[in-house]
């Protein structure tokens, strides 16, 4: 027994030792199963590149040291069912991960596999966004997803300022998934839309002239291309013959294009003759001395006859794919992992004798695999390779290229980081952070046509497709808007000013009218509107008023002409009044009037009664001279002549402020006797609304809206007019005899019904503020240009001169306000002229005043050194003396006063000046 149980240890020892053994021992050789499309632009740079890659690692000491790595390949030929099997027929060879393939669509089908028998995906070319790694967890990309290179389409739109694109996609889940994440961007961008043309997925050159023409009856000019690889250019060809790639369009493609372009051999070159000023993208390598061996090396292989296409990005993304595989193996290994595979319970209970399922094996070691994947970084031909959390690789961004003169030129770069710069995103690290718009940089771009500066990028319309126009037919008010009788010419005002405004848009405009309306009575303008709210009409163009509910559905225009709703009711001039004439003044302005003329008749008595004969004699006379000259100067006819200069200062500014007095008094009695009178109790709207007499309006008005929803007033108080004529005939009836007691209508008509009718009028101020405009459908470009150009129109007078051509035949029509009572001109109008005349009369009197105490201080001194000393009852007496005698010295002529000075320097004896009585004569 002792033996028994010996032997059974020994027995244990051998068959761990063995095990260990097996399970340190590397694995000669690991297969990697490839599957894609052979015969394709990708398939061709990517069997080339994988194969390189194979033969770099097996000869590489430092890697899988020991271990051989087998590429099994599979040619999916672009169909995802054979792919599928291909794919089941690789993985029966026990491979540890899976490299492509490189189309979206077999992408899916085999990430399935992926996931159910956990054998990592790696793909180099799948771009689908919506291949995300919580439904594919075993899904991993070399490449970025659509989702970033939209977001760099997205930004280019963006930044030429464009706002609606068309997008051309093959449909499929490479193709519609791309082009909802375009969508997506260009949402968070404000673009306004995407229009989506899809092609089927083996499209014909039938289907692409059909997209194309298809294409034209849309607005925009911008085109987005997102297919597969297409080494005959086929769409940009029919573009071409199409005549669309001329200077009005926009043409952007994705990827795809430069991967096509990049392999082409030198001498097809020629083929990117249809390809002028088209922009597109390609991803950023980064420059490195390990790119430039490998481009080297693979020239050598075009030379040697291994290659026969030229390297692309997706070629060097291939290569860098097969590393990260050999790199995440060689941890596993290292890590002391075994390459194992188990039966699937589930695929043994599915057992089928068609398909053999009971004989796929899952990766034991898959999750460990595809850990290592993830967390791979090295330095590969495409630059770092690194993986986020989304299992895509973490690039620098994209070039941004330009094709012109048949040759291809890298205009810009774009990364998520810095945005556009005309610098590689790798030398602007540790500038910045974050991309400013104001710093977003792009080089000279060559569109179509050869024309450096950007398209516009959208067209109105086109001659086979002119911008559909609807007129109002009216009935009524023709000279604003009608169709000619016996002609099917549109004419009138609003037509006038549409036309000359056209004139100054930068761009032609094919269009033709058509009538909205029988003719017979006025079209209801919110149903017009309405028509081109749902794309009936482009545009509508009449006397089409903007009011709050119309804006809600279409864009208007700047206003071409004022308006607002008024009330027309009957006029009378205004009769005679006795009084009439002091109505141009106010009493304050009467009183202050007639107070200057008394205070300039004091003031020039007393600067001119010293100098002047005219003003001396008698009082009586002294007193009728000094009012007549006041007066007289009303009508400049005084027969008095000023002498001192002071006076002379004084009438200058008294003249001129009665010349002011006297216009503005003239002007306004002139208006008093021409203005007219309401013959209506009517006063403003508050009395329409506050009374139950019957309104007018005009049919297809919104004054019809407007009074009852707005103001409240009862629909049977209404009355619907048609024409001028029932208008004239309403308000002469009147409310009393089935007329009206008002009507309410927009101002330019009632202008034109005033122009020829002097019996009505309009009572105050329009109570409504809006204008006439042209409505175009919402968002549309030709809105904002219009708008310009009634502005340029207005800046010219043009605006005006048509204005003039409709409604000045016989005089231009003026408003007849109603007013109870004409504006008085008040005393503030002339307060400050009023306050110079003051200012400088008073200066003049003061002047005057000082010169007399001056002279008469002079003559008191020499008279107390002449005279012998007074009595004592002088000296009580004296003040009153003194104030006396200076109003006696004032009052003495100016001549009399030298000759005293005269008399007092050569006789002693003092001579007393007569009385101002004795001496006036």
């Amino acid at each position: 027994m002792k033996n028994l149980g010996f032997s059974w240890f020994f027995c244990l020892m051998i068959w761990v030792t063995l095990n260990c053994l097996v399970g340190c021992q590397k694995p000669g050789a690991v297969n990697v199963g490839a599957v894609f499309t052979f015969d394709s632009v990708i398939g061709r740079v990517a069997k080339a590149a994988m194969k390189a890659a194979i033969s770099d690692i097996n000869a590489t000491p430092t890697i899988l040291n020991g271990t051989r790595l087998n590429l099994i390949e599979a040619d999916a030929n672009c169909n995802a069912f054979l792919g599928s099997i291909e794919a089941y027929q690789v993985i029966e060879k026990e491979v540890v991960a899976f490299i492509g393939p490189q189309s979206s669509s077999i992408a899916h089908m085999i990430s399935e596999i992926a996931n159910g028998l956990q054998v990592p995906l790696v793909s180099y070319a799948a771009t689908d966004p919506s291949l995300s790694a919580k439904q594919f967890p075993f899904f991993v990309r070399t490449v970025q997803s659509d989702s970033y290179q939209m977001n760099a389409m997205a930004s280019l739109v963006d930044f030429y300022g464009w706002k609606e694109v068309i997008a051309i996609y093959v449909d499929n889940d490479y193709g519609r998934n791309g082009i909802s994440a375009l969508n997506d961007e260009l949402n968070r961008r404000m673009a306004k839309a995407v229009y989506k043309l899809p092609l089927p997925v083996r499209f014909t050159q039938h289907d692409i002239v059909t997209v194309l023409n298809q294409s034209r009856l849309l607005g925009p000019r911008v085109y987005i291309v997102h297919v597969d690889p297409d080494p005959g250019l086929r769409i940009f060809a029919t573009a071409e013959k199409l005549q669309m790639m001329s200077s009005n369009y926009v043409w952007f493609a994705t990827d795809w294009l430069s991967a096509t372009i990049d392999s082409f051999a030198p001498m097809n070159g020629t083929a990117l003759s249809v390809l002028q000023g088209v922009v597109g993208l390609r991803q950023h390598i980064p420059e490195s001395n390990q790119t430039k061996d490998f481009i080297s090396r693979w020239r050598k292989m075009q030379q040697q006859g291994l290659v026969k296409s030229e390297l692309n990005t997706y070629g060097l993304c291939a290569y860098d794919t097969v590393w990260t595989v050999a790199h995440s193996i060689d941890k596993f290994i290292n890590d002391g992992n075994n390459f194992t595979f188990s039966l699937s319970v589930k695929l043994n209970d599915s057992k089928t004798t068609q398909m053999h399922l009971e004989k796929l094996k899952v990766f034991d070691g898959g999750a460990i695999l595809l850990d290592n994947i993830l967390n791979t970084s090295f330095s590969g031909l495409t630059g770092p390779v690194r993986f986020n959390s989304d299992r895509n690789i973490i690039t620098s961004g994209y070039d941004v290229i330009n094709i012109d003169k048949m040759a291809v030129h890298i205009v810009g770069f774009w990364s998520n980081t810095f945005g556009f710069s005309v610098s590689p995103p790798e030398t602007l690290q540790g500038t910045k952070n974050r991309h400013s718009e104001i710093e977003q940089k792009i080089g000279k771009v060559a569109w179509p046509g050869g024309k450096t500066k950007a398209p516009r990028g959208w067209v109105i319309a086109d001659d086979e497709h002119p911008l559909r126009i609807g007129v109002p037919y009216r009935a009524s008010f023709v000279d604003f808007v009608t169709k000619l009788n016996g002609s099917h010419k549109i004419a009138g005002y609003c037509i006038d000013v549409f036309t000359e405004a056209l004139k100054f848009v930068p761009y032609n405009v094919p269009y033709k009218f058509e009538l909205f309306g029988d003719g017979q009575s006025n079209p209801n303008y919110g149903q017009l509107v309405q028509r081109v709210a749902d794309d009936v009409f482009d545009a509508a163009v009449g006397d089409i008023a903007i009011v709050k509910n119309r804006t809600k559905v279409v864009d208007f225009s700047q206003p071409y002409i004022t308006t607002g709703l008024v009330i027309v009711a009957p006029i009378h001039n205004t009769k005679s009044s006795a009084w009439v004439f002091l109505k141009p003044f106010t009493a304050d302005m009467w009183c202050m009037t007639a107070g200057g003329f008394f205070i300039i008749a004091f003031v020039i008595w007393i600067l001119e009664h010293r100098v002047n004969d005219a003003f001396r004699g008698p009082p009586r006379r002294q007193l009728v001279t000094m009012f007549m000259f006041s007066f007289s100067t009303l009508f400049k006819t005084n027969q008095e002549v000023t002498v001192s200069t002071l006076g002379r200062l004084v009438m200058v500014v008294w003249l001129f402020l009665l010349m002011v007095i006297t216009s503005s008094y003239t002007a306004n009695l002139t208006s008093i006797l021409t203005v007219q009178q309401l013959s209506s109790p009517i006063t403003g709207v508050e009395s329409l609304i506050g009374n139950s007499w019957p309104i007018g309006y005009q049919v297809g008005s919104f004054a019809h809206g407007y009074l009852s929803d707005n103001l409240n007033i009862q629909r049977s108080r209404l009355v619907k007019l048609h024409s001028p004529e029932e208008y004239e005939t309403a308000l002469r009836l009147g409310p009393d005899n089935g007329g009206v007691a008002a009507i309410v209508d927009e101002l330019s008509y009632v202008e034109l019904f005033l122009s020829k009718r002097t019996d009505f009028g309009i009572i105050g101020q329009p109570f409504t503020k809006s204008g006439w405009g042209f409505a175009f459908q919402r968002d549309s470009p030709l809105a904002v240009d219009m708008s310009t150009a009634i502005l340029k129109l207005s800046e010219t007078g043009k605006l005006q001169e048509i204005h003039a051509k409709w409604f000045c035949k016989m005089g231009c029509p003026g408003e007849r306000r109603g007013k109870s009572e004409p504006n008085q001109l008040h005393l503030v109008s002339f307060w400050g002229l009023y306050l110079l005349c003051g200012l400088i009369t008073l200066v003049a009197l003061l002047i005057f005043i000082l010169r007399m105490v001056r002279q008469y201080a002079r003559y008191r001194r020499r008279q107390m050194k002449l005279c012998r000393p007074s009595s004592s009852v002088q000296t009580t007496t004296r003040c009153s003396q003194v104030l006396f005698n200076f109003f006696d010295f004032i009052d003495e002529k100016e001549e009399a006063i030298k000759k005293m000075f005269m008399q007092c320097e050569n006789n002693p004896v003092p001579e007393t000046p007569t009385s101002t009585t004795s001496t006036a004569t």
